[in-house]
């Protein structure tokens, strides 16, 4: 649920509340705490059945081509992994307004964590 102007609104997403945790504390440990972290694909659709997790990260405290992104990214997705059971997980990183394909349309579709 996200507050919006003194009122919840309820967003569909096939992620438990506990998932939903697992998936921002992951990141934020190894991206930092300013990292933004959009749910985006087959996930978002209530509707739907089964699909990976696909995650977009995005950073300021990490230079999203870096040795360090990769290292956090490989360590996020083993720590959530480890909380919520082995599921694919394909994690998406880049800076905040990176202009890359899949990053334009996981911000115009994907749901905020």
């Amino acid at each position: 649920m996200t507050p919006v102007a003194g009122r919840l609104i309820i967003i569909a997403m096939r992620l438990t509340e506990e998932q939903r945790r697992a998936i921002l504390s992951a990141v934020h440990a190894h991206f930092g705490e300013d990292a933004r972290v959009l749910l985006f694909g087959s996930r978002v659709d209530d509707r739907l059945r089964g699909g990976d997790i696909d995650l977009l990260v995005e950073t300021i405290s990490i230079q999203p081509d870096s040795r360090d992104a990769v290292v956090a990214k490989v360590s996020a997705v083993a720590d959530i992994q480890r909380a919520i059971g082995e599921r694919k997980i394909d994690l998406v990183v880049t800076g905040p307004g990176g202009d890359a394909p899949i990053a334009v349309e996981a911000r115009s579709k994907g749901v905020a964590l």
